[in-house]
């Protein structure tokens, strides 16, 4: 299965009369034409709870980025990190859909990004930190996509659901650039002015605590993800500071303090109107 074939069966589900998008899609089935089937061996309430953990990293993501549009330092770049925004938005769309199907409840995708509470999201806490500097967000988006591309390349080729390896081999393209656009600025922040290199120095300080959350019972990828971004603070003059956990888990239901308003923006205007379309 090509993940030309996830998106040709979400718009064969699409109403061409109908102009809601994400909220009320009108999608009945989002990943019709796919075989949906679970694959046998498959356990399929721990595939959808795995679905929904990494849709749930891209939908706060998303969010997080969406609040550079009007306020990035350059048009170019406002343009560029609303454009990895909607990539993970993308993402989380057909993660949703697969957990939905997978799950026993036939949840769409609305269901779980606008009518869930806070807790019952399972996001890894760096995602849902405020957005911070510039410097910040380029290098919570450098470690997010580093780890994320690591994974993602792995279930493209070992997972035995089809239908999530095709969504994890559509977003290591996307991934790839991600990575890439934070490790340039990475480099050019580190090896620039003064000011932006202390600011790439407390970006790294303030992320370090939270990293290791994404390497719980990974190692190969915890190798794998330190040593990209050894490569790229070397070459931007940086140390990669190593810093004592923050106890607790998103995944387990630990959140900070900052996700509950976060999500209460990101689902208002669906939780003010239910079921409405425009």
């Amino acid at each position: 299965m090509s993940d030309d074939h996830v998106y040709l069966s979400l718009a064969e589900g699409h109403d061409d009369s109908d102009a809601r998008w994400a909220f009320g899609t009108g999608f009945e089935d989002p990943l019709h034409g796919v075989d949906q089937t679970v694959p046998d061996g498959i356990d399929a309430g721990e595939l959808a709870a795995y679905c929904l953990a990494l849709g749930d990293d891209a939908l706060v993501g998303a969010q997080r980025l969406a609040q550079w549009c009007t306020r990035a330092p350059e048009l170019e770049e406002e343009v560029a990190l609303a454009n990895i925004g909607l990539d993970l938005l993308g993402q989380a769309r057909l993660l949703y859909a697969r957990a939905g199907q997978v799950d026993g409840t036939g949840r769409g995708e609305d269901a779980y990004a606008y009518f869930r509470h806070a807790d019952d999201f399972r996001n890894v806490r760096l995602a849902e930190l405020p957005g911070g500097d510039f410097a910040f967000t380029i290098t919570r988006l450098l470690v997010l996509s580093s780890w994320r591309l690591a994974v993602f390349e792995r279930l493209a080729v070992t997972t035995p659901d089809p239908v999530l390896a095709a969504i994890a081999a559509k977003g290591v393209k996307e991934l790839t650039y991600h990575r890439q656009y934070a490790a340039e600025w990475a480099v050019r922040l580190g090896d620039g002015t003064e000011e932006s290199r202390r600011r790439m120095r407390d970006a790294l300080a303030d992320v370090a605590p939270y990293a290791d959350e994404l390497f719980k019972g990974a190692a190969e990828v915890r190798d794998e993800v330190l040593a990209v971004l050894r490569q790229v603070t070397d070459a931007a003059g940086l140390v990669l500071p190593e810093a004592a956990p923050v106890p607790g888990h998103g995944r387990e239901g630990d959140h900070t303090e900052h996700l509950a308003p976060l999500l209460a923006e990101l689902q208002s205007v669906a939780r003010a109107h239910p079921e409405a379309t425009w």
